[in-house]
């Protein structure tokens, strides 16, 4: 009789207090980098500002930084991007932690992770994993991709954990903030947002009335429509209509949309052009400098073994990882701008319709790192250069099938055209198509379609009326 064997494979990274505080300090947005630093100067009085790195030139990272880098790049870069896809059983360490606790981590842009950031506080782990197992089937509006009942069973079965709580989280998502994600459809999920109104409104059973039973007339402007078939004054309706129109038919780009602060972003990184070329350099303001106060360095070298010395030496240590992280985190923010700006030069000289498709693997093969560590320096950093100021990942395109173009290149081809058209004869998607096709940009008229509902641009034929429908979706 043969023995049988079962043998378990799994992922198993050991990680030092060094790397774990590199990854931490690379992912960490300006605001978060700011209140790091003075969080570390209060704790630890062996930490001091460098005013002198502070006024000298962003871009020049210490060499002794850059050496950093060399020796630490292989270890940090190499490890798994956090994220709420982390394959079941891997763990970072072999001290069993939670995986779902690190959706929990600072500094992310993707909007599914900042809802279930939120979530972590009300939810049970388990049902934390039910709630990411929805978001995953969203698509980029916050719709559910593929059939509901379908999902509802994939999960029960993934999970082991009975239909009606799998469907009361993917309500909870629905009704929670922002209101009307995993909806599987238009009208549920604006109905959603219509409930979640603070305050009392008139309107609102009328309107949760429309979305039951009239959104084809409502995305058609069809308010003598509506009024018939609910036996509604048309004043009425055209009131429901209104409250309507100012919810957000896309949930998810809502929440993509909402500024981490008060409004504005600092930039991480300048860009600006000069001697036919462009520069980059931090911004000042943003990377601020910390060194090893040297005379508290030298009374614990003439301390020796000396009673409290063992706890400044604790504190000397950190302080060295903590330069030692920062440096890191400067140089990699740099070199993967320098790439990026390189990559995307045409964009910053023309604009939107010279985008070019970019992926976070070109650029780590570009920098010699891991497209992890591309992912984490890119998310919550933010450049500023003639155009504007943009996120990193906004740099980032795909490439169009059958084509040398990107995707948000082509898009802004489509708004071009749409734009320039003839007010009486707006152009139609296949027209659009046929035009692009002139400039070399074969795409099908679907793909049009998509752009152009993707930008909350109405068909050619409510163009046509002057009118502009925020519910492209549902039209």
């Amino acid at each position: 009789m043969k023995a049988s064997v079962s043998v378990q494979l799994g992922q198993q990274l050991h990680l030092t207090p060094q790397l774990l505080q590199s990854i931490r300090l690379l992912q960490l947005d300006a605001q978060q980098l700011q209140m790091e630093v003075a969080r570390v100067l209060e704790q630890n009085p062996m930490l001091e500002l460098d005013e002198e790195a502070a006024t000298a030139d962003a871009g020049a990272v210490p060499e002794s930084g850059a050496d950093a880098v060399q020796l630490e790049t292989a270890a940090f870069d190499e490890l798994p991007e956090s994220s709420m896809w982390d394959v079941a059983g891997a763990s970072w360490s072999g001290e069993g932690e939670d995986r779902m606790q690190r959706i929990a981590e600072p500094g992310s842009s993707d909007p599914c992770v900042r809802v279930l950031q939120r979530l972590a506080l009300e939810l049970d782990p388990k049902s934390l994993e039910i709630a990411a197992f929805w978001l995953e089937h969203c698509d980029d509006a916050g719709y559910l991709e593929g059939d509901h009942e379908a999902l509802l069973l994939r999960a029960c079965a993934r999970f082991d954990v009975a239909a009606p709580r799998i469907e009361a989280i993917r309500q909870r998502l629905l009704h929670g903030e922002p209101a009307g994600l995993a909806a599987r459809d238009v009208g549920e999920c604006l109905r959603a947002q219509l409930a979640a109104l603070p305050a009392p409104c008139a309107a609102r059973p009328l309107a949760a009335r429309i979305l039951e039973h009239c959104v084809a007339e409502l995305a058609s402007h069809d308010h003598a429509g509506i009024a018939r078939r609910l036996h509604a004054e048309e004043a009425d309706v055209a009131e429901a209509v209104r409250l309507v129109l100012s919810l957000q038919p896309r949930p998810a780009q809502a929440e993509a949309g909402q500024p981490d602060d008060a409004g504005y972003v600092i930039p991480d990184v300048v860009v600006w052009h000069a001697d036919r070329q462009w520069r980059v350099a931090l911004n000042p303001a943003t990377a601020p400098k910390l060194a090893v106060n040297g005379a508290y360095e030298r009374a614990l070298a003439q301390a020796g073994d000396s009673e409290g010395a063992g706890r400044l030496r604790e504190l000397l240590q950190e302080a060295r990882w903590l330069t030692r992280g920062l440096s890191m985190r400067y140089d990699t923010l740099l070199r993967t701008t320098r790439v990026i700006v390189e990559r995307q030069a045409a964009f910053l000289e023309r604009g939107d319709e010279a985008m070019a498709p970019l992926t976070l693997k070109e650029v780590a093969d570009a920098i010699g790192m891991h497209e992890s560590t591309v992912s984490r320096i890119t998310s919550g950093k933010y450049v500023q250069t003639p155009r504007g100021t943009f996120e990193l990942k906004h740099f980032f395109a795909v490439r169009l099938e059958g084509a040398n173009v990107s995707g948000a290149a082509v898009k802004a081809m489509v708004r071009r055209l749409i734009e320039s058209e003839p007010a009486a004869r707006p152009l139609a998607d296949d027209a659009i198509a046929a035009l692009l096709a002139r400039q070399g940009v074969n795409i099908a008229r679907r793909t049009v379609a998509k752009y152009r509902e993707q930008m909350s641009i109405a068909p050619a034929r409510e163009r046509r009326r002057g009118t502009a429908p925020l519910l492209a979706r549902a039209g």
